[in-house]
């Protein structure tokens, strides 16, 4: 990728909110520049380039993965395959699609969708027995991290056979790190933490990126 040309500030001084700037594109070299510095894109009211580092940040350590007894029994059964960068479109779509609204406007998806051509961004899907696809996810990969952008799931817990299937690939693949960006109880039930985002800052800085 060419340099960034876009300075972001530092995010130490952003409030818990984790606002820390407007402004930019969302060129490829600045959405890679952006989680390399501890912030990704989250449009809000129409802007797509809003930068944002919260405070706390959730991570999911891989091996932290909470499989329920529910969840271990429908991976056992193997009613569902999983497939990674097979549909990538598909998913990021299907993650748009949210009764209460979405921040995966089109400028976002046109991003995300070039990023993936360019082999950063990446989707993991979960198909049904019938060859419908009925759950992925999908985020952008920088070295030893992966940012984890959204998911979703048309059967039961079909995001979380993707999000395990991300999970056990991590440490094959040299990832050490995955971000879910914001704590909610949904992720914490998955075995996501929430840690200082200065602790956060230090770790990407520790990886080397």
């Amino acid at each position: 990728l060419p340099p960034n040309r876009f300075r972001f500030p530092d995010p130490r001084n952003a409030p818990p909110s984790g606002f820390v700037a407007a402004g930019g594109n969302l060129a490829p070299e600045t959405i890679v520049g952006a989680y390399r510095a501890g912030l990704f894109p989250w449009p809000h009211d129409g802007v797509d380039t809003l930068w944002w580092s919260p405070d706390p940040r959730a991570i999911l350590p891989p091996e932290r993965f909470h499989v329920s007894r529910r969840l271990a029994r429908r991976v056992r059964q193997g009613r569902f395959r999983v497939t990674l960068d097979a549909a990538f479109a598909q998913v990021i779509a299907a993650c748009a699609v949210r009764p209460e609204g979405t921040w995966i406007t089109p400028g976002i998806m046109r991003a995300y969708l070039r990023l993936h051509t360019l082999g950063w961004a990446h989707s993991f899907e979960v198909w049904n027995p019938e060859g419908a696809l009925v759950g992925g996810l999908y985020g952008l990969r920088v070295g030893p991290l992966f940012g984890a952008e959204s998911m979703f799931h048309r059967a039961t817990d079909a995001s979380k056979i993707a999000l395990l299937a991300l999970c056990r690939f991590a440490p094959r693949d040299g990832i050490a790190l995955i971000d879910v960006q914001l704590p909610t109880p949904h992720l914490d039930s998955l075995g996501a933490e929430a840690i200082p985002r200065a602790e956060y800052l230090r770790r990407i800085a520790a990886a080397g990126l």
